[in-house]
């Protein structure tokens, strides 16, 4: 049995991540793919617990460092769980955020750096790299998730502008440095429309 796909969606706040998971998930499943949508932080049992110590709690419950290897270490949970039993069974796996979020939150909001960070996560997920990054970008992003999130952000969200601009470069410059398997999509204008920029940036990859 030949090995799934990996496809990840990533992007800042408020940029459209979760509706277009699954927009895309119907999409590859009318075309007759098994796909296995899933999410991160969290994905597996162990890994959602993380989640909650990661997103609850003041903005002082974890310095950098910490933060990151927590990241990583509900990481490499949801590969070992979900994500390689997934692919090494043949099925698609979509997943709203992976490692390119903590590249950019950590690595770049964070001021650890795009390859500290990375070289954390190496170790935690071995060779289960996706097959594509797709990075929704939208400039007033920040004002729809503001707009969301009005009942209050959990930790990193909340996080003032600097932060979340220091974000939107570092996944550009991701993309800029990986252009085989990350791409940028335009996530402004109707949402169909969006979901069409999304399958057109995997179209070598659908069977």
């Amino acid at each position: 049995m030949s090995r799934g796909r990996f496809i990840t969606l990533e992007g800042g706040e408020g940029v459209g991540k979760s509706t277009q998971v699954q927009a895309l998930a119907d999409s590859l499943r009318a075309r007759g793919i098994d796909v296995v949508e899933t999410r991160e932080p969290g994905g597996s049992e162990g890994a959602e617990r993380i989640r909650e110590l990661l997103l609850t709690g003041d903005e002082s419950r974890w310095g950098a460092r910490a933060e990151a290897l927590l990241f990583a270490a509900a990481r490499s949970d949801h590969v070992d769980k979900v994500i390689r039993p997934s692919l090494e069974s043949g099925k698609w796996v979509l997943s709203d955020r992976f490692v390119d979020s903590s590249l950019a939150y950590q690595g770049g909001g964070g001021g650890l750096g795009v390859e500290v960070v990375r070289a954390i996560n190496a170790f935690g997920i071995g060779e289960w790299f996706p097959d594509r990054t797709l990075v929704l970008s939208l400039d007033e992003g920040a004002e729809r998730a503001r707009t969301r999130d009005s009942d209050g952000s959990d930790r990193i969200g909340g996080r003032d502008a600097d932060y979340h601009r220091k974000v939107d470069l570092a996944f550009r410059l991701i993309a800029a440095e990986e252009p085989e398997r990350v791409r940028l999509i335009d996530a402004s204008g109707d949402p169909e429309e969006v979901t069409r920029r999304l399958l057109d940036a995997i179209a070598e990859l659908l069977p």
